[in-house]
């Protein structure tokens, strides 16, 4: 499943430097459907597994586990931003590739709002297989501490459509939520984390997005 996701990724990626979507991918209901999917394959592998549901973070919900998550969401998000501005200053390219940034960019409050609910699905699929079964699932066959380096490696890769910085970026990112992963035992914590990276992200590139067509514009 994790090779079928790295091909579809980069099959993207070479498909997007010809073609341009007419809606925002993250709202395509076929995608949704497909990442519904893939969630229920995820928890139906951990299940099969046989290992105890603690190894794969899936533990009952604590305050302590949405508080960690937070906290490192908003870490996250502020240290990505610092990058990327430390990125535009050394480069004078963006962190994020701006044709990605035009695909995702939500185009009013009220696209936010869906996208926001699209992103959960998203978030879940990626912690579940990334987090819970690479990490989790396989911590009984090698050192945590390789497979945190090695899921980071191939998170990073598979975010191709977003450029070099943001593959180095999001690589970065996943060694973090790796760490409170296991630190927490719990999936609930970079799941949250995650999310709340991801959506002050999207709330930047809308703001990137009307400062940039209102310089058109004018």
């Amino acid at each position: 499943m994790t090779g079928f996701i790295a091909y579809s990724t980069f099959a993207t990626a070479q498909l997007l430097r010809r073609w341009r979507p007419l809606h925002n991918p993250l709202l395509d209901r076929a995608d949704m459907l497909l990442r519904l999917t893939l969630i229920a394959v995820c928890i139906g592998l951990g299940l099969l597994s046989g290992l105890d549901w603690t190894v794969l973070g899936w533990v009952a919900p604590t305050l302590r586990q949405m508080l960690v998550g937070l906290l490192v969401g908003g870490a996250l998000a502020a240290g990505l931003f610092g990058f990327s501005q430390l990125v535009m200053y050394k480069t004078g390219e963006r962190f994020v590739a701006s044709q990605f940034v035009e695909m995702v960019a939500p185009r009013s409050t009220g696209e936010l709002f869906r996208i926001g609910l699209a992103l959960i699905p998203v978030v879940v699929l990626e912690e579940l297989l990334f987090r819970s079964l690479l990490i989790g699932g396989l911590s009984p066959l090698a050192p945590v501490e390789a497979l945190v380096f090695g899921v980071s490696v191939l998170f990073g890769a598979m975010h191709l459509p977003q450029g070099a910085a943001g593959i180095i970026g999001v690589g970065l990112a996943s060694v973090v939520l790796g760490a409170i992963f296991l630190a927490e035992q719990s999936l609930l914590a970079p799941i949250v984390a995650h999310y709340v990276a991801n959506s002050v992200q999207l709330g930047l590139a809308m703001r990137l997005l009307k400062a940039r067509e209102g310089k058109v514009d004018g």
